[in-house]
């Protein structure tokens, strides 16, 4: 397993990082999960990614649960706030109050006295942008967390959130977590080139496109009955891609991988890797074998020809276009 700097910290994380959106504390039996979480181990994964969010906390206990009795200095832990996670008004947002609470409750789930990374899981519109960095640079100060990283922002909220940590002499953010594929390439235009300049480095989501580029789903067939397609958590993110147009284009990529003597799913890891400004590149899984064969898209180099083909065959299918993105309720 390769390890990347994230961003120009000095923090080093696996260039293939395991994430549960989805799987943990809900989608696959904990006994599945703890399996999952060794393969990646044993793979040589070390960062891990999770949220408050994501089945209401269980799957931060789950995660809490199977790295137990692994050296904490040898991990990279990740998770986020933002989304409600309870009845009450404060139970959401990035306020000083749902922050602090939210990763002291964090902390409790994951079992463990730090974070690595805290990550503002979504931009707040209604809390002033310097209570959210203050807020966040005080758990620093306090040692209950290394760095900070924010979710799906924009550009310019990404440039307000570092002008405001630069003007007030706060941490600044070290990271964001985009979705990114071969299929989905928003955050080329306009996220990349302000990171790039101001150091924070990508961990991207769905870089499999949520499965379509492992060429599990075929143009014209039946979806398969366990597949994440039919699950109600994943099919919102998924139904863009189930188009036989875009099915048989994934379908005729697999052909470029073959001559590149990979598996489509290697080709696919293997050309988000490719971009510098990517970090890492987050898998989830609901089997272990499905992270073993994900891990070996680690340290692969595409050469030009096959970065080239890539787009020859995907052509119009990739999605670049900011306007398209997902409504802001969904979330990984």
């Amino acid at each position: 397993m390769e390890h990347r700097h994230l961003g120009r910290s000095g923090l080093k994380v696996s260039e293939l990082a395991y994430g549960n959106w989805i799987t943990h504390g809900s989608q696959v039996e904990e006994d599945a999960a703890r399996a999952c979480v060794h393969a990646a181990l044993d793979g040589g994964i070390t960062t891990f990614d999770t949220a408050d969010v994501y089945a209401g906390g269980k799957a931060e206990e789950v995660l809490g649960r199977a790295l137990e009795g692994q050296r904490r200095d040898g991990l990279e832990i990740a998770t986020k706030v933002f989304w409600p996670t309870g009845p009450g008004v404060n139970d959401r947002g990035l306020s000083r109050k749902h922050i602090i609470t939210s990763c002291e409750n964090s902390l409790r789930r994951l079992r463990t006295d730090y974070i690595d990374l805290y990550q503002a899981h979504r931009f707040d519109v209604e809390t002033p942008l310097e209570e959210t960095m203050r807020a966040f640079d005080d758990l620093v100060r306090a040692g209950k967390v290394m760095y900070i990283g924010v979710s799906e922002w924009t550009a310019g909220q990404i440039s307000a959130a570092l002008s405001v940590a630069d003007d007030l002499g706060l941490d600044r953010i070290v990271s964001n977590q985009p979705q990114y594929s071969a299929l989905w390439r928003v955050i080329e235009e306009q996220v990349i080139p302000v990171c790039d300049a101001a150091g924070v480095g990508q961990i991207v989501w769905s870089p499999l496109a949520q499965g379509v580029l492992t060429g599990k789903y075929r143009p014209g067939e039946e979806l398969p009955l366990s597949s994440r397609a039919l699950s109600k958590e994943g099919s919102p993110f998924i139904r863009r891609w189930l188009r036989d147009d875009v099915l048989e284009r994934v379908a005729r990529l697999a052909d470029v991988a073959a001559e590149a003597g990979l598996s489509l799913t290697e080709l696919a890891l293997a050309w988000v890797l490719h971009n510098p400004s990517v970090s890492a590149a987050i898998i989830g899984a609901s089997r272990p074998e499905q992270v073993e064969q994900n891990i070996r898209a680690s340290g692969v180099t595409l050469d030009a020809d096959t970065m080239a083909a890539v787009d020859t065959v995907l052509g119009d299918v990739v999605v670049s276009d900011p306007g398209l993105t997902r409504s802001p309720d969904e979330r990984p």
